[in-house]
């Protein structure tokens, strides 16, 4: 390799692992993000487009978007999740309209 006159290499070998392992955890989540999965949790459908938890679950809870309740376990609450195809549907359709009636406030 070529270098400019009075270049000199100065990365040394934990410079080069510090990026490495830098390249290696970027790389990481890149896949973590391309996986399909059936199901996703209002915190993942939050982290892929963007957006605050609270307000997919909001979107869940308002009909805004095709989501189902699953159980969790032995505690008595349950939690949102959203399919793979009702994701890519979000992402290239939006959201449905809202289905509560149109109120007017004088």
């Amino acid at each position: 390799m070529l270098l400019p006159m009075g270049y000199a290499i100065t990365t040394t070998n934990d410079e080069l692992l510090t990026r490495l392992s830098k390249i290696e955890t970027l790389l990481a989540s890149l896949v973590e993000q391309r996986t399909i999965k059936d199901w996703y949790s209002t915190a993942e459908v939050a982290t892929i487009l963007g957006k605050a938890e609270f307000t997919v679950r909001e979107w869940c809870r308002l009909g805004r978007v095709h989501a189902e309740k699953k159980k969790s376990g032995r505690v008595v609450t349950s939690e949102w999740i959203l399919s793979h195809p009702e994701l890519t549907r979000i992402r290239n359709e939006g959201l449905l309209p809202d289905p509560r009636p149109y109120r007017h406030v004088p």
